[in-house]
């Protein structure tokens, strides 16, 4: 971890691994939590595996959709790991995506309560990591990873 090009969060969701990565890897259970409410997520590409495409788009009343994320897998370690970066498209070609550049680390480890969640952001300079701070990643991830725990901890959500 870099703290000049890097963003971290880390939670404790108290529900099995099987669970969380279930809510990550099922595109039905993925569209109920991976926007902030009471944005609309719909769920076009979910292929975890290396390679494998990651596009959502998300809508604000449930009928007009605008792109969200168009990423790619680049590594899935089965129950435990995901890796995808934005910075090439779910087509293989290279992308400038907005707001910014970035590879995402998802990271699921067993804990005697459930499971330790660790989320893992880098960026490809301290501007851009600057800039995903101001645009409120913290509040945005934090409120994506809050209705993901309420999911995996079988709380109803959206």
């Amino acid at each position: 971890m870099d703290p000049a090009l890097d963003l971290t969060l880390e939670r404790l969701i108290r529900a099995p691994r099987t669970s969380v990565w279930k809510a990550w890897t099922d595109p039905a259970l993925l569209a109920r939590w991976w926007t902030p409410a009471p944005t609309r997520t719909r769920v076009d590409v979910l292929d975890a595996r290396p390679g494998g495409g990651f596009v959502t788009s998300m809508s604000e009343d449930g009928r007009a959709f605008t792109p969200h994320t168009d990423a790619v897998f680049i590594a899935v370690e089965e129950g435990s790991r995901l890796v995808f970066t934005n910075a090439i498209d779910s087509t293989w070609r290279p992308a400038a995506p907005a707001p910014v550049p970035m590879t995402a680390q998802v990271t699921l480890r067993d804990h005697p309560e459930g499971t330790e969640y660790l989320v893992l952001v880098r960026h490809g300079t301290p501007a851009d990591r600057a800039h995903h701070h101001e645009l409120g990643f913290f509040d945005g991830w934090g409120s994506v990873t809050d209705a993901l725990t309420r999911l995996a901890e079988g709380q109803v959500t959206r």
